[in-house]
């Protein structure tokens, strides 16, 4: 299991968007939203290709760096991991809190109505 930091995650969510980008991609979009410069980026993907999490391919000019893992896969072990942390695994209490909190909206709970349906 590869765990992804906070900050991974969002070098992880565009390099999965958008198949691969170059260092200099990913800090142009990464520096409007979390103000990172070029080596912050950099230490990151690092980071990323010692846990096997994103690769790269040498072009003539510049790195072009991808995810090695599964989105679907990653995402389901993410929420997992929270909800054994946070729930003690516990479903249930997860949703009752959400439904408590009032952040699902009149859509969120048919589309769970219709998922539980379903399973």
């Amino acid at each position: 299991m590869i765990r992804l930091s906070d900050s991974e995650w969002k070098i992880a969510t565009y390099l999965w968007d958008n198949g691969s980008m170059t260092i200099t991609e990913l800090t142009k979009v990464l520096s409007s939203e979390t103000g990172w410069q070029k080596n912050t980026v950099i230490t990151l993907l690092k980071r990323m290709e010692e846990k096997n999490a994103v690769s790269h391919n040498q072009d003539s000019r510049a790195k072009s760096f991808y995810m090695q893992i599964d989105r679907t896969e990653a995402e389901i072990e993410e929420t997992e991991s929270f909800l054994d942390k946070v729930y003690s695994g516990n479903v249930g209490l997860m949703i009752s809190n959400l439904v408590r909190s009032d952040k699902l909206s009149k859509d969120d709970i048919e589309e769970l109505l219709k998922i539980l349906e379903e399973r």
